[in-house]
């Protein structure tokens, strides 16, 4: 007769989640507060004031991602369908002037109440849970052109429609990413999967090409130091910020780059500060936590005794690697410049909360795999 597995809650169990999620958004609070101190003083008159908003967000965070973590993750099925389509209800208010607010030339902020919200931050979430509950409900004819490949190339095209008119061209890179990685986990064919590139190709050189700011992106990317106080001067503030921190860092608070040379200190360019002020053993230790995340979701996506467990895990780990992997790489100067905050560091309220609600779900997909 088997024992009677003891239940311990996911919050708890998935303890390789829980802490280097604790340590980075820990570590978040610390950085902002460095990072915007100066701008914060200068725009509120208060140089706490974006580090209490980031406490605050943190705060919530944890609450949402103690309650995904406490909802079985199968449920999810049943709320795939509405979960998209308010998705693509909140992309759609984004765009009425009366709802949204701008910033930078872009509308990607929904305006509730004094309350905002980035809908494109949870489209990802959402198209994550509708290609997980899709793609595994599709596994008998995954590889028919017809079942495991256009349905989900149109909603990627719906999502990329709506985004694109904000514009945000990252977020559809992300998510773009994201569908065809959960794809090709699925078992959708190759073939399949590369047959959009005679279109896709062409349309991103003429996105580029037609639109000046994200030209002079690519060229300042390719050689910052012909312009480097222009087109290049992001990528060079950001490189200085990191040789000028050298192995130990400067110490927490005594960055220059943040005193109105590197812009957004505190959202895009945190990894920069971080490498300022914390050196590299600093950035070293952030790789490192969020390597334990992804390794964590790579092992629950493998273990998943479900398709639908085992490709939304994968999605889900696939989300935050890829915002990883953009954040750094921007910051580091070995890809063009991309407005996508760092994962559970960056200053936001919506990505943080979206994240964290990501990072519970997982935890129920792990901790479901001892009791099934």
């Amino acid at each position: 007769m088997k024992k009677p597995i003891k239940y311990i809650h996911p919050f708890l169990s998935e303890k390789s989640i829980l802490f280097p999620v604790i340590l980075l958004s820990g570590l978040g609070i610390i950085m902002v507060y460095s990072a915007s101190s100066a701008i914060s003083m200068e725009d509120h008159n208060n140089v706490y004031f974006y580090m209490k908003k980031q406490a605050l967000f943190c705060f919530i965070s944890l609450c949402v991602m103690f309650v995904t973590s406490s909802f079985p993750y199968k449920l999810y099925k049943s709320f795939a369908y509405i979960i998209l389509f308010t998705a693509i209800a909140l992309l759609i208010a984004v765009l009425f002037p009366a709802l949204n607010i701008k910033a930078g030339g872009a509308s990607r902020w929904l305006n509730l109440g004094g309350f905002t919200f980035q809908p494109a931050e949870f489209a990802k979430l959402a198209l994550i849970i509708f290609l997980g509950y899709s793609l595994s409900k599709k596994q008998e004819m995954i590889k028919d052109f017809s079942v495991g490949f256009f349905p989900h190339l149109f909603i990627f095209s719906i999502f990329a429609s709506l985004i694109i008119i904000q514009p945000d061209f990252g977020t559809i890179v992300v998510l773009g990413l994201i569908t065809w990685g959960m794809m090709f986990i699925a078992g959708v064919k190759i073939t399949h999967l590369l047959s959009p590139a005679p279109l896709i190709i062409p349309l991103v050189y003429f996105l580029i090409v037609k639109v000046d700011y994200r030209l002079e992106r690519i060229l300042s990317f390719l050689n910052p130091w012909d312009d480097p106080y222009n087109t290049g001067y992001q990528i060079t503030h950001s490189l200085k910020a990191f040789g000028s921190g050298g192995i130990f860092g400067k110490g927490i608070g005594l960055g220059m780059q943040k005193m109105h040379y590197l812009p957004e200190p505190h959202t895009d360019f945190i990894f920069s500060i971080i490498g300022e002020e914390l050196g590299l053993i600093g950035v070293l230790m952030v790789l490192s936590l969020y390597l334990v995340l992804l390794l964590k979701g790579i092992k629950i996506a493998k273990e998943s005794n479900s398709e639908f467990g085992a490709v939304m895990a994968a999605g889900l780990t696939i989300y935050i690697g890829i915002q990883v992997i953009i954040n750094t790489g921007v910051a580091l100067g070995v890809l063009p410049t991309k407005g996508l905050t760092l994962p559970f560091i960056s200053y936001g309220g919506t990505s943080l909360v979206v994240n964290m609600a990501a990072m519970g779900i997982l935890m129920n997909i792990g901790a479901s795999q001892n009791y099934e």
